[in-house]
């Protein structure tokens, strides 16, 4: 199962669950990453992080440590 960490620019994604435990974990499903969404890769930084998407149509910038937790279908 591929992460979000090795999405494509330009792809349109959909998360199929969220790795990870406690406070992280909450923090991006707070954000609105969660099971089920699509994700839109905006852009990623020249050294791979961060990492910005478009999620229920806002835009946001995930690390990279946080983008692995997040598996796609």
């Amino acid at each position: 199962m591929s992460t979000l960490q090795e999405a494509k620019v330009g792809d349109t994604v959909k998360v199929a669950r969220i790795t990870g435990e406690g406070a992280v974990k909450r923090r991006i499903m707070d954000m609105g990453i969660t099971k089920g969404v699509e994700i839109y890769i905006r852009k990623v930084a020249p050294l791979g992080d961060p990492v910005e998407i478009t999620v229920r149509g806002y835009e946001l910038s995930v690390r990279k440590d946080d983008a692995k937790m997040i598996e796609l279908v």
